[in-house]
């Protein structure tokens, strides 16, 4: 839901307490990247006609370089615009930023046309592809980040080491722990509710200076659109206080950043059409299993969706609470697929996703699947009991080449997605993959240079 109208709006413009409009777009690293717009600029001009970006937005690497291997971006091509369309729905205040709203935009060619690898044109073709079958996701994101005492130009002048965690020591659940950064947490989850998000927790976790913010379930789509905001948003308030504050999967050898996502299908008039209450074993209906029995069947060709960069792999550790087996279980967190809550509250929560996903396409993924297993009718193997990390499991791929083989050899994701989207998310994998084949570690100076 928008918490504000364009009314508002031009009220705001009026009267001068509004006087910047943020358009932003999400990129596929799951940044928002746009302009600042001059208010009464967007009111007489953006709000009729959008505005243009460079095509390269969607075909960069996270560094910003122009590199080759996108259909739809390149040198050849003049690297052209295309439309930022701005959803007016997303309008909403960022107190973070004085005088200033945001406004998200969805991507299109000029001649008005979708442009199919945009985040969020996937997510909206399998929100329509589901309620084309009767049915809506609702979604929640979970994510964890790590806060440090060091500004980020402070941790990149320091090359990122020595750096000084906001708590020294584990403080999952520790009402103390939470005190030490509590001013910042509070200006966090009080800037969001501004801006229209349902705020409804803090809590520390496991590595020194990590804490997870929690946030209601909402649609799939506007879900998503929160996750971006509140992860920008984060780290710009960080910024302004002077911490560093990281979304990053495995930031340090200790516990690595989660994005869980629970996610349900109900009917198109909010019908529980997950659940049975005549199910004494979990409560789920026969299509409730099939939607799960769909994740366990695409979830090894789907993992670059949750698994996105290089250092999202080191979170897939043993008995780190990151999973490795593809098994389900009722409420068994060893599991890549948790099954949580009873009757209206039912849900499954992914656990493979860190806090480096793009949401958009994470979320695209879990529906893509679900949908299949529901038209198949596929068949669910019973919970799994006990440690999933020692069972003989299928496994979650270890490495991004073997996650890009995955997702690039997929049919079903090339029906699902469309080879555009599958060669487009196939190519940014192959770049990151190249940049790391060429990048010194410390790891290995430390190991090779005086030894060998």
């Amino acid at each position: 839901m928008s918490s504000m109208s364009i009314e508002a709006l031009k009220a705001g413009v009026a009267d001068g307490s509004i006087d910047t409009v943020v358009v932003a777009m999400t990129d596929m690293q799951g940044r928002l990247t746009g302009k600042r717009i001059h208010g009464q600029f967007f009111l007489d001009e953006v709000l009729k006609h959008g505005t243009e970006g460079c095509n390269y937005l969607l075909a960069v690497d996270v560094d910003m370089n122009t590199v080759a291997g996108y259909e739809m971006s390149s040198w050849e091509r003049g690297y052209s615009d295309f439309a930022l369309v701005p959803d007016m729905s997303t309008l909403r205040l960022i107190d973070w930023q004085p005088g200033a709203v945001l406004v998200l935009a969805d991507v299109a060619w000029l001649d008005h046309s979708d442009v199919v690898a945009s985040p969020r044109q996937i997510l909206r073709k399998q929100v329509k592809a589901l309620s084309d079958a009767g049915m809506e996701a609702m979604c929640g994101t979970e994510l964890e980040f790590v806060v440090f005492r060091d500004t980020y130009e402070e941790a990149w002048n320091k090359s990122y080491r020595d750096l000084i965690p906001v708590n020294q020591y584990n403080v999952d659940y520790s009402i103390l722990g939470g005190s030490r950064i509590e001013p910042l947490l509070r200006r966090i989850r009080l800037s969001m509710a501004k801006a229209g998000m349902t705020v409804e927790s803090v809590k520390g976790e496991c590595n020194f200076g990590q804490h997870e913010i929690a946030f209601k379930y909402s649609d799939a789509l506007s879900n998503c659109d929160n996750h971006v905001i509140y992860k920008n948003g984060a780290k710009e308030i960080a910024a302004q206080d002077g911490y560093a504050l990281t979304f990053m999967a495995k930031p340090n050898e200790k516990e690595g950043n989660s994005s869980h996502i629970h996610l349900s299908f109900r009917g198109l008039d909010g019908s529980m059409v997950m659940t049975d209450k005549n199910d004494k074993e979990q409560g789920m209906s026969d299509l409730g299993r099939q939607f799960v029995a769909g994740q366990i069947a695409h979830l090894r060709e789907m993992t670059l969706l949750f698994a996105p960069n290089i250092n999202s792999y080191k979170r897939f550790v043993p008995g780190s609470f990151a999973p490795t087996a593809i098994r389900w279980g009722r409420d068994n967190r060893t599991c890549a697929l948790r099954l949580v809550g009873h009757g209206p509250s039912l849900r499954l929560e992914n656990r493979v996703a860190g806090g480096d996903i793009n949401p958009y396409l994470a979320v695209a993924g879990i529906i893509a699947a679900g949908l299949d297993g529901i038209k198949k009718k596929m068949v669910l193997e019973p919970a799994f009991q006990g440690n999933a990390y020692e069972s003989d499991s299928a496994r979650l791929p270890s490495s991004m080449p073997e996650a890009l083989a995955l997702w690039e050899n997929s049919a079903w994701v090339k029906e699902v997605f469309g080879a555009e989207v599958q060669a487009h998310y196939a190519n940014m994998a192959k770049i990151e993959i190249a940049a790391y084949g060429k990048a010194i570690t410390d790891w290995e100076l430390f190991r090779n240079f005086e030894r060998f």
